[in-house]
């Protein structure tokens, strides 16, 4: 019996080859340099939001601050008039942004990416001699400070009026031997504390009829200061007006 042979078939190259792709030329690595920014917009005013742009370029807009300047003494009685329109507008033209102003005592508020407190104060003042005529002493404080002065208070504001209630906001610190001449056992039942840069005062019939907001006030106490003060709702609405 003759044994079968078995045999293999060839394998068979299939005529549809896929072609290897042709292998692309290799690139030089271009050193770019790339940092990593923190950028800030503004979505709308007085409002900043910060990001992380991760490495890419920066093209955000500079971090501004907002802040409140303090006008000392215009707008009384009729004389040292200068009108709030004008506030705003020369504020605007030293390139500050969301300006606005409250009351016609003396407050603006606005948002500004360059500066310190003092040398915006010292800028402004100089402005409004120059455009008024006459000088005006002027305090600049941010949000920051404003916010703090508030909750800082060593009286119950939300039981007192706010005409019972008020800050003195100084140019710079003070300290108790500067009051130390102030008997002010003699004026109970009115109050003051001393705070960063300003002093509290508690008046029980108002600031007009305070004998210890006379004393605080002479100029002898004041000495070398910048000083202004504000009723309690003043001091709320600016941080307000100064928040995000």
């Amino acid at each position: 019996m003759t044994a079968a042979l078995v045999t293999t078939p060839a394998l068979v190259t299939s005529p549809c080859r896929i072609a290897s792709r042709p292998e692309r030329p290799r690139r030089r690595a271009s050193r770019i340099r790339e940092t990593t920014n923190t950028w800030w917009s503004v979505d709308r005013p007085n409002r900043i939001t910060k990001g992380n742009s991760g490495r890419r370029p920066f093209y955000g807009v500079p971090m501004t601050t907002m802040y409140a300047a303090l006008l000392r003494g215009i707008n009384v009685g009729g004389s040292r008039k200068v009108p709030m329109a004008d506030l705003r507008a020369l504020l605007t033209s030293l390139g500050h942004d969301a300006v606005r102003t409250h009351l016609q005592s003396g407050q603006a508020v606005f948002a500004s990416a360059h500066g310190d407190e003092d040398s915006l104060a010292a800028e402004l003042a100089a402005a409004i001699e120059k455009r008024f005529g006459f000088p005006v002493d002027v305090i600049v404080r941010d949000h920051a400070y404003l916010k703090g002065i508030v909750e800082a208070c060593p009286f119950p504001a939300a039981e007192l009026e706010a005409r019972q209630l008020h800050v003195t906001y100084f140019s710079a610190p003070v300290d108790a031997d500067r009051f130390a001449a102030i008997d002010a056992p003699a004026f109970h039942p009115e109050e003051f504390r001393l705070g960063d840069r300003a002093l509290y005062l508690y008046a029980p019939d108002g600031l007009g009829r305070s004998k210890l907001a006379e004393a605080l006030g002479r100029p002898r106490v004041n000495k070398g200061l910048i000083a202004t003060s504000r009723n309690w709702n003043t001091v709320t609405k600016l941080v307000e007006l100064t928040g995000p």
